[in-house]
């Protein structure tokens, strides 16, 4: 089961990342980019995901993915108790991929074929 730990171990792992507040919550960043916010009160992370794999975890689990919209803005809430620990690490990744500068993605691509961590 993950956890907030889990999910900063994640991130802070991935090149370039930094811890913020954002709104009083633990954000994650790379290139000064939100890719993951921690809402520890409601024991869920909120990733930055691409459309077609918001949709597939959207109608798959609804119990661990739902919709967070920010007007047009459209991220992945993930219930932290409804995932396994290898599961939001690589969602994470995946999320950092999505804002990390592409210089960054390609680098980390050509060091290692599996997706960081």
């Amino acid at each position: 089961m993950a956890d907030e730990e889990t999910v900063r171990q994640a991130a802070l792992a991935l090149p370039e990342v930094t811890e913020e507040a954002h709104w009083e919550r633990p954000s994650f960043r790379v290139g000064g980019r939100i890719f993951a916010v921690l809402r520890p009160a409601e024991r869920r992370a909120v990733l930055k995901l691409p459309h077609d794999h918001q949709e597939m975890l959207f109608a798959a689990r609804p119990e661990a993915f739902a919709p967070a919209r920010w007007g047009r803005l459209v991220w992945t809430f993930v219930t932290l108790p409804q995932v396994d620990d290898e599961q939001i690490e690589a969602l994470v990744a995946e999320a950092w991929r999505e804002v990390a500068p592409k210089r960054l993605v390609r680098l980390t691509s050509m060091d290692s074929p599996a997706p960081p961590r």
